[in-house]
Order: C-alpha cells, then sequence, then structure tokens
C-alpha cells in the first residue's frame, strides 16, 4: 500500500477558500497512491477557536464538495481530515471524512475526545460518541483524531473492531512534539498496528505546529517522519504485516478484561 500524508500549513494570511483550492489540487498530485490523508481542521487552524463558528459547514458543505471531487479525480482512498462541522440542529463538531477512489462518503467519524480542559474545543464542539472503522482493500483502517492519541481504550476498541491500520489526523503543538512521537509509536506496539499519523504545519492562532507527521509499523519503528514544514511523507508498507505481527506475537490474546479497581487502597 502507497500512502501519501499531506502535511499542510495553516497560516492566518491564507483564507480558508484559498487554502480549499490549493489543498484539492496537491491530493490531485498523488494519482497513483492508494491512500491519501489530511491533517485536523485544516481549513481553519485547529487553535484557532474563534473561527469555528464563523467557518462552520454542514457535512455535506464546500469541503466536502471540494475533497470528493479531488478523490475522484485522483482515483484514491482520500481521508480528507477534519472539518468544523455543523449539524442540523447548530451543535458544531469536529468531524472527519473519508472518500472513496470514486468519490463517495465512505464514512465519517466525529471527535470523541475534545481538548481545551473546559475551554475551547472542549466547550465549543460537541462530542462524538461512535467509533468508526472502514475496510480498504487489504487493510481495515480505524479513524482517530489528535487528542484522542491519549486514550489508549479508544484504540483497543478500534483494534476489537477489526483495525490493522490506524489513521491519526491531528492539529498537535510544537511544544508537545516528544508527546506525539511517543503517542503514535506506543499506539502501534500495543496494538500491534501501522499508525499513520498526519499533522499540521505553520502556526494556528500564535500556537506553532509540530509538523513531524510520522508513519509506524506494528513493531514500533519508524518507516518515515515528516519535518516541522509544509511536506508529502509519501511511504510504502504492507499492510499485512499487521496480521502477520499479532500471528508471531500473540500478545493481544493475553488481555485480561474486565479487571477491577481494589476495593481498599494497597498499603
Amino acid at each position: 500500500m502507497r500512502a501519501s500524508l499531506l502535511q499542510i500549513a495553516v497560516d492566518e494570511g491564507e483564507s480558508v477558500a484559498s487554502r480549499r483550492l490549493r489543498v484539492a489540487a496537491l491530493v490531485r498530485e498523488q494519482a497513483g497512491a492508494d491512500l491519501v490523508v489530511l491533517p485536523e481542521l485544516w481549513t481553519t487552524g485547529a487553535f484557532a477557536y474563534e473561527e469555528f463558528e464563523r467557518e462552520a459547514e454542514p457535512l455535506q458543505g464546500p469541503t466536502y464538495e471540494a475533497m470528493a471531487k479531488a478523490a475522484s479525480d485522483a482515483g484514491v482512498w482520500l481521508h480528507a481530515g477534519s472539518i468544523p462541522e455543523r449539524d442540523p440542529q447548530g451543535t458544531l463538531y469536529n468531524t472527519s471524512l473519508l472518500f472513496t477512489p470514486s468519490g463517495e462518503l465512505a464514512a465519517s467519524y466525529r471527535k470523541i475526545h475534545r481538548f481545551g480542559f473546559d475551554q475551547g474545543e472542549a466547550v465549543l464542539m460537541g462530542a462524538g460518541e461512535e467509533l468508526v472503522t472502514v475496510r480498504l482493500p487489504g487493510t481495515r483502517l480505524g479513524l482517530a483524531t489528535c487528542y484522542d492519541l491519549r486514550f489508549p481504550e479508544l484504540f483497543r476498541g478500534l483494534v476489537d473492531a477489526g483495525a490493522e491500520t490506524l489513521v491519526v489526523v491531528s492539529g498537535w503543538p510544537e511544544r508537545r512534539r516528544a508527546h506525539w512521537t511517543l503517542l503514535a509509536q506506543a499506539r502501534a506496539v500495543e496494538n500491534q498496528a501501522f499508525v499513520l499519523a498526519c499533522g499540521t504545519a505553520g502556526t494556528h492562532a500564535r500556537v506553532p505546529q509540530a509538523g513531524h507527521s510520522i508513519v509506524v509499523d506494528p513493531w514500533g519503528e519508524v518507516l518515515a517522519e515528516a519535518g516541522p514544514g509544509e511536506e508529502v511523507l509519501t511511504v510504502e508498507f504492507d499492510p499485512g504485516k499487521a496480521e502477520t505481527t499479532r500471528s508471531q506475537f500473540p500478545a493481544l490474546k493475553d488481555r485480561v478484561l474486565g479487571l477491577e479497581p481494589p476495593r481498599r487502597p494497597g498499603r
């Protein structure tokens, strides 16, 4: 499988409409890839909270239309990152879109873990409630977004649903870049799955972005890693290695489920 992670630079000097056109053209340049991945909230910037309400769009809004057309033109599976979605009741969500090579919507995922500690995204957007996996030729994808990466139980749920390749789209800040790399490798090792983690470059609302999109194999080996700026990170990998790894080192079979907390504190 050939995957291209598009580490888009999001800067305040470029309008959303202009960036949408630029990114659609960049997706079309990836013809020949099997899967193309965009980052989280690349239309607005993940930390540009004041833009969420102004730039929110319905699920099948302008970004949906542009990305569906780009996926079809390139003939690729396209994880179009996430957008600020406004549902018919007016609630905002951080919503990812996945398109087939014919431009059909294969799945959408509303981010479950919202970042902000009772500020920002955590109060401006609703929380998703459903895990999402999608069957592609050769592998099953599990979808996650940014802050989700810190919650291993979400990824266990995706693996239990059959995921072998975990796609994480993000707007991760530079000041916590070490966590980004560490957690991507940890999620790969503990789930014996590929992790394709695509972040943004640039600066969102004065918050420098980490960049350093990364692809990790089921043994935790980094197959490819981007730098800090806008970049197309392309990697070829054998998705069957997830099944092989789980067969050769069947740690997942030794999980002990349903553990209860201690009834009284230990000494």
